[in-house]
């Protein structure tokens, strides 16, 4: 039957994965490995698990094909052979809307509980619907790219003329479906920033002027750095990052946007940097801190399964000592823009609340901007300002 030929492939690899990896890295490393498998099995091992990691801990007791089923009923509304297979009452009624559905799981499963799917303990940030973030991580998010206004509706043209589904959410921000490939879609690649909606929310917060100075001090491949660049392009930049391999990355995507006026560090922010920094200060500071990621577990659900409670503390003591390490080169009167992508409360507003007691610095405002209704990740960002010198400053 090809339904058992489809659950042992399915099985096949969610066997060999332990978490290690990111899901998506994990895969297009084992289909390279495992070429016999068609594109066919790979599409329906891909979609499997998937569905069955945004099950989270739900129904942990239920027979696991089962569970794989009441998954891929839940994330798709279009049906498969697992569905067919082990769930043939439900099946005409895969396309409808995700609360009816869930209505009908827990006629089918009375154990089911929708607050298993996310279990951790960890307090959530103010102002989280509980229910709602509960119910996103069975919903693929979008893609989303940030456009400048002189060029949307080249890229708009483009989209149309291929055929893929958009939707302008912004005057500069367009959804499209995950997956789509751009590169196959439109002819430049210099016309578009492939940028979570959320993220580039942030950008409200940073409110650069002409010929700042600004640091982005956790850089990474420089999302940030190029949604700062692209609010005020005369101001001057430093970015830097621990890992070499990012700012490689960095430099690629710095190309493409058009940004020459900047400097590259590799710097680690938990050892002392005075020799390296002794001189600069300024007039901004990006902390895009490292975090749990939790905000993003819409599109990395083996999340929900493989991470781990303690490392929310482990997170929170490295962000607390990267703040302290940058503030001492913000000058007075300019703001640290500190953001994570995590949704806990503990690497959040109580981060923000070591730092405001212990460097001066004042809250100018502060938010989780909640992407679970726009098919988005969830951010958090604070823009606090540096007050006067602190003891640290004048030591």
């Amino acid at each position: 039957m090809r339904v058992e030929h489809q659950v042992r492939a399915f099985e096949q690899v969610l066997n060999n994965y332990d978490g290690v990896l990111p899901l998506h890295r994990f895969l297009f490393n084992y289909f390279k490995q495992n070429k016999q498998m068609g594109s066919s099995d790979r599409r329906w091992a891909s979609r499997y698990l998937y569905s069955y990691f945004r099950l989270g801990k739900a129904l942990s007791k239920v027979d696991k094909l089962k569970r794989l089923a009441v998954a891929d009923f839940l994330c798709h509304d279009t049906t498969s052979l697992v569905i067919a297979h082990y769930l043939p009452d439900l099946e005409q009624s895969v396309n409808l809307l995700l609360d009816d559905k869930i209505a009908l799981i827990k006629k089918v499963y009375q154990s089911f509980k929708l607050e298993e799917v996310f279990t951790f303990e960890a307090e959530l940030s103010e102002g989280i619907d509980k229910e709602e973030f509960l119910r996103s991580f069975f919903i693929q998010p979008d893609l989303f790219i940030r456009v400048q206004e002189t060029h949307i509706q080249s890229i708009i043209n483009q989209l149309k003329a291929n055929h893929i589904d958009f939707k302008e959410v912004s005057p500069t921000t367009l959804a499209l479906p995950n997956g789509t490939k751009l590169e196959q879609v439109i002819s430049d690649a210099r016309l578009y920033q492939i940028q979570d909606f959320s993220s580039q929310k942030t950008g409200a917060y940073f409110e650069p002027n002409k010929y700042d100075y600004w640091w982005d001090c956790c850089a990474a491949s420089g999302g940030k750095s190029i949604l700062l660049h692209s609010l005020e392009p005369k101001i001057e930049l430093l970015v830097s990052d621990v890992r070499e391999n990012s700012l490689n990355n960095l430099q690629e995507r710095f190309q493409l946007a058009g940004i020459k006026k900047y400097h590259l560090k590799v710097i680690d922010l938990l050892q002392k940097n005075d020799q390296i920094l002794h001189h600069y200060e300024f007039d901004g500071v990006l902390l895009d801190a490292p975090c749990s990621g939790a905000g993003t577990w819409g599109r990395t659900p083996e999340m929900l399964n493989f991470f781990e409670k303690y490392k929310i503390e482990n997170y929170v003591k490295l962000q607390k000592a990267i703040g302290a390490s940058v503030i001492k080169y913000l000058k007075l009167g300019k703001p640290l823009i500190y953001m994570t992508c995590s949704v806990f409360k503990a690497e959040n507003e109580d981060v923000v609340d070591y730092l405001i007691k212990n460097f001066d610095l004042t809250v100018e405002r502060m938010e989780l901007i909640k992407g679970y209704n726009n098919k988005a990740d969830s951010m958090f960002v604070a823009r606090l300002v540096k007050n006067k010198l602190t003891l640290q400053d004048q030591a």
